[in-house]
């Protein structure tokens, strides 16, 4: 057993901050006070994540603090594979999404439901999307909408979660706003094959997205610098004073692909004659 009291971390601004925790617990396991020191370079600006990972690991000292760091870091890093494929960070390491998927097959078991595996898309776009603690204070309160809003699969629901949070807690600040738009995205793309999504150097991959011909001539109409390629198409993508990327992706992809009810609507009116 360790007699190690004091822990020494050099450009603590540079580590995750699961790898922060994970260090610190290292230290003071003999009921005796323990020192973490987190040092970073003076002459060095922190970035907003980093002062962000360093505050929250001071701000949690108590015993049993996992959850909540947990929680923090899903704010800070953004919502992983809630609204992806794939989870990473701290929740991953105490078994969340793993736990959630387990219960649901167990009650699934007993009542005799037939368990839909749902359809994963994923979202590669430089927003900050997340709910403020501000917003919604309580964790457990702040996890169950996210957890609501990454069940959605028709735009129709995410405007229902919005209704609900604006309802409960008034209108969603920028950042859920953000949040809201990148579920419309991950509704839209589920219900037009988009598999992925992924935005880097003013360009957006859709992945598995499939155009018929007439669908194609409207996009090389909408985006002349459009690349359409064998299940996937590439188009140039940047923010404006009007749209961020994710809204811009959103309209780009509803006037390439409307939905039935917005196609029929925009159908000319046949005169009588």
């Amino acid at each position: 057993m360790t007699t190690v009291n004091t822990l020494v971390v050099d450009r603590a601004d540079m580590l995750r901050l699961a790898q922060v925790y994970q260090r610190r617990g290292r230290v003071g396991r003999r009921g005796q006070r323990a020192y973490a020191y987190l040092l970073y370079p003076p002459d060095r600006a922190l970035t907003e994540e980093a002062y962000e990972r360093l505050k929250t690991i001071g701000e949690f000292t108590d015993l049993g603090s996992g959850f909540k760091i947990a929680m923090r870091d899903l704010e800070i890093r953004g919502a992983g594979n809630l609204l992806g494929a794939e989870q990473s960070g701290h929740i991953a390491a105490v078994g969340f999404d793993l736990y959630v998927e387990m219960v649901t097959e167990a009650v699934g078991e007993l009542t005799g439901e037939v368990r839909e595996e749902p359809a994963e898309v994923q979202i590669d776009v430089p927003v900050t999307a997340h709910l403020p603690r501000e917003y919604i204070a309580r964790d457990d309160v702040r996890m169950e909408a996210y957890r609501r809003l990454a069940a959605v699969t028709t735009i129709e629901d995410v405007d229902d979660v919005r209704a609900e949070w604006e309802d409960r807690y008034g209108p969603p600040p920028e950042p859920a706003e953000a949040l809201l738009d990148v579920a419309r995205l991950r509704a839209t793309s589920l219900r037009l094959g988009v598999r992925a999504i992924s935005v880097q150097k003013g360009h957006a991959r859709l992945d598995g997205l499939q155009l018929r011909k007439s669908q194609e001539a409207r996009l090389k109409r909408l985006v002349a610098r459009a690349q359409i390629l064998p299940g996937a198409v590439v188009v140039p993508v940047q923010p404006s004073r009007e749209l961020t990327i994710t809204q811009a992706l959103l309209r780009l992809l509803d006037e390439i692909a409307p939905t039935p009810a917005d196609a029929a609507a925009d159908a000319p009116i046949p005169s009588a004659g």
